[in-house]
């Protein structure tokens, strides 16, 4: 089976832009580095679970809608 890469960063910016976040306050939120959100959001690396976790809580969506996107996303 090949390995799928999930890319998030074109959702993560729109989630982000729609809850009128800074990339420094939602690394804040979710406990991460800025440089770590900012990686997400260019899609330089595939996040952890644990990271969309911590993303999607911190802009109060289920991990789904940073992975798949969401009506509003």
């Amino acid at each position: 089976m090949p390995n799928v890469v999930v890319h998030v960063g074109e959702n993560l910016r729109k989630l982000r832009t729609l809850n009128a976040l800074t990339q420094a306050q939602l690394a804040e939120r979710a406990g991460l580095t800025r440089s770590a959100v900012q990686r997400a959001e260019r899609d330089l690396t595939e996040p952890h679970m644990t990271t969309l976790r911590k993303l999607a809580d911190a802009l109060g969506v289920h991990p789904r809608e940073l992975v798949e996107g969401g009506k509003d996303a």
